[in-house]
């Protein structure tokens, strides 16, 4: 009978364990937060990726976590290393992009490039993408479209490369095939770093960020007939 009695009392216990942790669930709605550290939020879902023609190109870029917005861009080319060139310092639009590549918000990985400050000189201007390596994931980036629509994108992750070994294969390549993706580059052809500084040289860079569709607004005709 104590048996019995024992073996009904951690049933009677394991369920109302097992119907507190689901109602919980129903409760949040979040299936993707068991597990995950309280305070932390899942990043963002991607978003599907949208048409694009010639009267989608990329035309402004707004980073708000650096302070640019609005920023101008051109479409440019390759060097002979695979890495994205920027427009000249005295470009009205500082901002580059691979204009043979993909367009942001279409399927794909679109290039954009930015000339680098070289940190010599205090009075100089600073560049468009000067602090690239501030933006942490979860920051957004809104490219502005000529057909007036709006891709707006969300970092994902930032990765430095060694100039002379940089691999535009692997920094290119999408993370997810199914996404639009965007990367965002400057190269930095000789500031002196904290290691480059302990050996007394200069060490070339290319600074990377990774960021992925997370919504897309339409330009405003869309909805007029």
């Amino acid at each position: 009978m104590a048996w019995a009695v024992l073996l009904l009392g951690l049933w009677l216990w394991g369920r109302d364990l097992v119907d507190g942790v689901a109602a919980q669930l129903a409760t949040t709605g979040d299936v993707a937060a068991a597990g995950r550290p309280l305070g932390r939020q899942a990043p963002p879902h991607a978003h599907a990726p949208v048409p694009a023609a010639a009267t989608t190109r990329p035309v402004r870029i707004t980073l708000d976590a650096l302070g640019v917005r609005g920023a101008g861009i051109t479409g440019r080319g390759l060097d002979g290393d695979g890495i994205l060139t920027p427009p000249p310092a005295t470009s009205p639009e500082p901002v580059g992009w691979y204009a043979e590549g993909p367009q942001p918000g279409e399927a794909g990985t679109a290039l954009l490039a930015a000339r680098a400050g070289t940190g010599r000189d205090p009075g100089a201007r600073r560049t468009v993408f000067d602090r690239l390596t501030r933006l942490k994931p979860g920051e957004r980036v809104a490219i502005q479209r000529a057909d007036g629509s709006t891709a707006r994108f969300t970092v994902e992750d930032i990765q430095l490369y060694d100039r002379h070994r940089f691999d535009p294969r692997k920094a290119y390549a999408a993370h997810d095939r199914s996404r639009s993706e965007l990367r965002l580059m400057i190269t930095d052809p000789g500031s002196r770093t904290r290691s480059s500084g302990r050996h007394g040289g200069n060490a070339a860079h290319v600074i990377v960020v990774a960021a992925y569709l997370t919504s897309y607004q339409e330009p405003p005709h869309a909805g007029v007939r």
